[in-house]
């Protein structure tokens, strides 16, 4: 293949996956500011708070605030939940741990199928019923969290693919540009060759 073939063939495919990657890398980073706002403002909604500072002080076992919350949710006391990262750190370090504390480890379908064959127990029943409510909102916040993850993935992806197609296109670019070189150098040689003809054909007299 000549050089001039080769260069032509770099430009049009560089060109062309810089283009799609460039547009590629636009949807990306669409999708990702998407799911990033809509995740925020579900949660915004939902006007969850967590604990005041305060609260995390004297940290009891089968209190509101446990030891275990310290590393992981006192980070955000007082705050509002309106990222992913809170919502996974309110859902497994304080919800979680309520859940565990007040079914001594039992899951919710260990205490339903208790609550079933128990029916006259009222205190069961409520406590069942609290734990299905709390599961629900841990679950809820678990997606939204999954979803934050899928908006961060996504937006590192769209710079990948932005910095790609850029490098992609300026390859195509400069494929391009060194056949206009090319082109210009072929034509200066040329020039000064048929002028050493004309002067060989047409000696001095």
């Amino acid at each position: 293949m000549r050089r001039t073939s080769f260069d032509k063939l770099l430009g049009w495919i560089g060109t062309g996956l810089g283009v799609v990657l460039l547009a590629a890398g636009g949807l990306l980073l669409w999708g990702s500011a998407y799911v990033h706002n809509t995740v925020q403002g579900q949660l915004a909604a939902q006007q969850i708070t967590f604990p005041p500072a305060a609260a995390f002080a004297h940290p009891k076992a089968g209190t509101e605030i446990t030891p275990s919350m310290i590393p992981s949710v006192s980070q955000y006391a007082g705050q509002q939940l309106v990222t992913g990262q809170q919502a996974e750190a309110y859902a497994d370090g304080f919800i979680a741990v309520h859940i565990a504390n007040m079914t001594g480890g039992q899951t919710y379908a260990q205490l339903s199928g208790k609550a079933l064959a128990q029916p006259n127990n009222t205190q069961l029943q409520a406590q069942v019923a609290t734990v299905f409510k709390g599961e629900t909102l841990r679950s809820m916040l678990l997606n939204a969290y999954g979803w934050w993850k899928v908006s961060q993935i996504t937006y590192i992806i769209a710079l990948a693919a932005f910095g790609l197609g850029t490098v992609s296109f300026l390859a195509g670019i400069f494929g391009f540009a060194r056949i206009g070189r090319d082109k210009k150098v072929a034509a200066g040689q040329v020039g000064p060759a048929i002028e050493q003809i004309n002067e060989a054909g047409h000696p001095a007299a």
